[in-house]
């Protein structure tokens, strides 16, 4: 029995007669995503730490999740919450709709257990409705400097992972494959990042986890694809367009296959893991399908706008041809 393909490995799809459109979108995207993070780091005076909407993890604060007696509405316990001196507390619903999780930005005195207990009693206090009350399910805090060294340490982690995927992709391919991976990686994290910068959406750990895992998904797409524009070179007469058409061609069944388990994946995690792993899966799952898209519609197209050709592998070629002839 043959194995399932969803695409023949013979098809030829003519995947480089879009190769200017589809880098001068993927161009257009990298710069409205930079555009984003720029201007709200620029808004209101140059702060790094109004480019993404911080979660507490990174700025510090109190979270207090609630349970109410019946639904309630999330805006007016976001009013309840005004009037009684929290001032721009964050007010979001955890799925159903007796479910909330409160986050208030640092204040004096909310240091301590005690001080925690007693931002808890007061949130409570002042989130109960007539006839609804609110029962605390969890009361944490964070301080301002706990979440200050955690951004960097984060913002380390990011570097490092950055720094050995150019170490291993530089050992890995010619100089012209290493440009093409590097940027298309670029492309696919500043995009997921960009997404967040415009949305607005909270950026606590578990989106700088799928922003880390986005990196690791499309180098690995982008290596399959040009491992195999590499063997073709090596055993085929054709010119660097029909090549480049070629390796796609031959690994867009695996591609889509491996894409499309990754996205049913982080789908049914984003709508059955809970509010606190929601930005994880929402970064991997736009990450999974720039990630996808990328891989065929800007890598290859990158080798071909770099020149590459036969003769950049010829130096590996000879000297893997030396070494088979050694005794």
């Amino acid at each position: 029995m043959k194995p399932f393909n969803v695409f023949p490995y013979d098809s030829n799809f003519d995947f480089m007669r879009l190769r200017w459109i589809s880098l001068a979108i993927a161009g257009l995207l990298m710069v409205a995503s930079f555009a984003a993070m720029i201007f709200h780091a620029f808004n209101g005076g140059f702060d790094p730490g109004r480019t993404f909407n911080f979660a507490l993890d990174f700025t510090g604060g109190s979270v207090v999740e609630l349970r109410f007696d019946r639904p309630v509405d999330t805006d007016a316990v976001r009013n309840r919450l005004d009037a009684a001196g929290f001032h721009g507390a964050q007010v979001q619903g955890l799925g159903s709709g007796r479910e909330l999780m409160v986050r208030l930005q640092p204040q004096e005195g909310s240091q301590g257990a005690t001080a925690k207990d007693r931002t808890a009693a007061a949130v409570v206090q002042a989130a109960s409705l007539p006839g609804n009350a609110a029962h605390v399910q969890r009361s944490d805090f964070v301080g301002p400097q706990v979440g200050k060294e955690l951004a960097w340490k984060s913002l380390y982690a990011f570097l490092f992972v950055l720094v050995g995927l150019l170490i291993y992709i530089s050992m890995r391919f010619e100089l012209k494959f290493a440009l093409g991976a590097i940027i298309a990686t670029i492309h696919d994290v500043s995009i997921v990042a960009g997404w967040f910068a415009i949305t607005r959406h909270e950026f606590d750990l578990t989106v700088l986890a799928g922003l880390l895992a986005v990196m690791g998904f499309s180098i690995n797409d982008t290596i399959v694809v040009f491992d195999r524009v590499r063997e073709n070179f090596r055993s085929m007469r054709l010119s660097p367009r029909e090549i480049m058409n070629k390796a796609i061609n031959q690994t867009l069944s695996r591609t889509v296959i491996v894409s499309f388990v990754a996205f049913l994946s982080m789908l049914a995690l984003y709508v059955f893991g809970g509010a606190s792993l929601r930005g994880l899966a929402e970064a991997q799952i736009i990450g999974t399908v720039i990630g996808t898209l990328s891989s065929i519609f800007i890598a290859c197209p990158l080798l071909l706008w770099f020149g590459v050709s036969k003769q950049d592998l010829m130096p590996k070629a000879k000297d893997e041809a030396a070494l088979a002839r050694r005794p």
